[in-house]
């Protein structure tokens, strides 16, 4: 009875947490749709700077709201520290390869970042290393060769591998957030991340800064608050759920890509594009599973029997 009374409570905190994942998912793929507009007008690193400033007021009231503001400050500065530069790294780096790429190519590329975080997990958080994950990460390495298609009238090019640079930095900051969240309140992973973006990015766009045209306010809006609403979808989504039932609606940012890119830029993905993609999303998904299957035989031997 215990057991089953365990199931349906996890079955509906799923439900509502893959909801909440759907939503945060498409709340992301309407902010890099504005990032992909911004960066036609923008240096990538101005428009990462950008993306920090204008989410610095959102992240504020929410502190406050909180009454949070208090737990900002009792951090492991070292973690954060490196977490910052991660950030303008990532989303400097993605803005630079969505500018020249369509949204579908770039998450194709972008979607080994869940197989990464595995792969860093085992020296950083000191996670056991299982036979199926090495399988995946292979699988999933294919997978983005598949998609670049290394030739010489390819898109493998300067585009690409700044998409894999963000990929890495992104797996790298979640692997040291989960560290960190050992010790810090998340409050605190959000606001540092956001000043470092803000301040660290714009250090480096600084020597080409251009001026914000006024038309493009908007699209600043729009770029705050997509941001901070997936940023709450995405917290809400892996609070109450199975991380390994939410975890594979990340993929639908596919679907997000390809739709977006038709219907404004009228671009399709081509077959490498999609076929890469369904080998690193088939990889991501068997390690997903095989890492749900561990987690229920763990439950049922440590369950005590009515």
């Amino acid at each position: 009875m215990l057991l089953l009374w365990r199931t349906s409570l996890a079955d509906s905190g799923n439900l509502r947490s893959i909801a909440a994942m759907l939503a945060a998912v498409a709340f992301f793929a309407l902010m890099d749709t504005v990032l992909k507009h911004l960066t036609a007008h923008y240096p990538p690193a101005q428009v990462a700077s950008m993306r920090g400033w204008v989410a610095l007021p959102l992240v504020m009231a929410y502190l406050t709201w909180r009454r949070a503001w208090h737990r900002v400050w009792r951090v492991r500065w070292p973690l954060h520290a490196i977490r910052g530069v991660l950030a303008v790294v990532m989303l400097t780096a993605f803005a630079y390869g969505v500018s020249s790429l369509p949204l579908a190519n770039a998450y194709t590329l972008f979607f080994i970042a869940p197989l990464l975080i595995t792969l860093l997990a085992i020296p950083i958080l000191g996670e056991r290393v299982r036979r199926a994950h090495l399988a995946a990460i292979a699988a999933g390495l294919v997978g983005v060769v598949i998609a670049l298609r290394p030739t010489p009238d390819a898109f493998l090019g300067w585009a690409g591998l700044a998409v894999l640079l963000a990929a890495g930095a992104y797996a790298a900051s979640a692997v040291l957030g989960r560290l960190a969240c050992r010790t810090d309140a998340p409050e605190s992973l959000v606001w540092w991340s956001m000043v470092a973006l803000a301040l660290g990015a714009g250090a480096l766009a600084a020597p080409h800064w251009k001026p914000v045209a006024a038309d493009h306010l908007p699209a600043l809006a729009a770029l705050a608050v997509t941001g901070f609403a997936a940023q709450l979808a995405i917290t809400e989504a892996f609070r109450h759920g199975q991380a390994s039932a939410v975890a594979p609606f990340e993929y639908t940012a596919l679907a997000w890509g390809v739709a977006l890119d038709a219907a404004i830029w009228g671009v399709w993905p081509d077959a490498p594009t999609l076929v890469g993609a369904s080998v690193v999303i088939a990889a991501g998904l068997y390690l997903i599973r095989h890492e749900r299957l561990h987690a229920r035989r763990d439950l049922h031997t440590n369950t005590p029997h009515p």
